[in-house]
């Protein structure tokens, strides 16, 4: 089979494939594990135009024209010109533009419409998105809950179509944790960590706050928090001030990438604050290098941890159920609640996984 993956946004920041292929690390995965059984095809606007192939992905730089359009005909044109037997859409919020490749394409190809975190369009956008629906065979989203909300606000038409897959993946792994935190230098029993951005919807007050209660009467404990956006980090330095133990919460800031290996194999538990998340990024990578989940219990989140077998679920922004949560950690089995993790990922969120899930629907259409 030939499958075409396709975004219709333009990333004009990215100016080489060596960029894009790093930024999309997470996502590209999966594809170049169908790869392995199928011709794959990436079609991609960014600052660049040119032909090339990675780890089996054949890519297809393309411009025709660099600001945003609601009428896409060259692409489309292009898309067409490839002979896809599947297209897959990156994104909800182009329905104009799908429809108008609907029209155009062969009614013997499938169309998949790939879910990134958006939100359900409200107005006259929102029926555009149902009239787009007509033109689609299968809707993946990390969370199926998070499927039939948009099935429910009417924007699409049926739940037949809503398919539980995740939408990234992770390339870290397990390390010993001896060598892991000679490089980072973490200390503490536990180790908790923090990564993400420090806005009002990831919640990191409310997680700092509740923290210093627990290490209150658990001075071992340490909290790491590395995070590559600020806008919550004076409010968090005011509330560490006026701790009497807030040297347990430790403000590590931006690091590169490729550091997170080791600091997710550093730590015993992954904390998150979240209220939304279309997945959950960080997560999936914190538990495929067997660091236990302690996080919000939101749709993705629940599909990430196995219903919370994985680690623990709590309610978002109470701090009560987080205070809980934390002092449960004293008393479960960590090492059995790594293997559940490990296992997990491996069986459901790893590329290989995601290859097989969307095979396996695409098998089925």
């Amino acid at each position: 089979m030939v499958y075409v993956s396709v975004s219709y946004n333009y990333s004009p920041a990215f100016a080489s494939p060596e960029s894009w292929f790093k930024r999309t690390a997470g996502y590209n995965g999966a594809m170049e594990c169908l790869s392995r059984a199928h011709t794959v095809i990436s079609v991609t606007q960014i600052n660049y135009e040119g032909n090339g192939e990675h780890n089996g992905v054949q890519y297809r730089f393309v411009n025709f024209g660099k600001n945003k359009t609601y009428f896409p005909r060259r692409l489309n044109n292009y898309i067409k010109g490839l002979k896809p037997d599947v297209v897959i859409i990156q994104g909800l919020h182009h329905p104009l533009q799908l429809i108008q490749l609907g029209l155009l394409l062969s009614r013997n190809t499938k169309i998949i419409a790939q879910h990134h975190a958006e939100k359900p369009f409200t107005g006259f956008k929102k029926y555009v998105q149902r009239m787009a629906d007509r033109f689609v065979d299968a809707y993946l989203f990390a969370s199926k809950s998070i499927g039939m909300d948009w099935v429910n606000k009417g924007n699409l038409a049926s739940a037949q179509k809503i398919h539980e897959v995740m939408e990234v993946s992770s390339n870290f792994y397990p390390l010993k944790r001896a060598p892991a935190k000679l490089k980072t230098g973490a200390d503490g029993e536990p180790v908790f960590l923090w990564v993400g951005r420090l806005n009002a919807n990831k919640d990191p007050l409310n997680v700092v706050n509740v923290f210093l209660k627990f290490a209150k009467t658990n001075p071992q404990a340490r909290l790491y928090m590395i995070y590559h956006t600020d806008e919550l980090l004076d409010s968090i330095k005011g509330i560490l001030d006026d701790s009497p133990v807030k040297n347990a919460v430790k403000l590590v800031g931006q690091v590169p990438h490729n550091d997170l290996l080791y600091w997710f194999n550093s730590a015993d538990f992954f904390i998150s604050g979240s209220h939304y998340e279309g997945s959950g990024t960080a997560l999936c990578e914190a538990m495929s290098c067997g660091c236990v989940p302690l996080v919000t219990d939101i749709f993705s989140f629940r599909m990430i941890t196995d219903n919370g077998k994985c680690g623990i679920l709590y309610e978002p922004g109470n701090e009560a159920a987080l205070l809980a949560a934390l002092m449960q950690t004293k008393t479960f089995d960590l090492q059995e609640k790594r293997t559940r993790s490990l296992v997990y990922f491996n069986e459901n969120l790893s590329f290989d996984a995601i290859a097989k899930k969307i095979s396996g629907i695409v098998d089925a259409l």
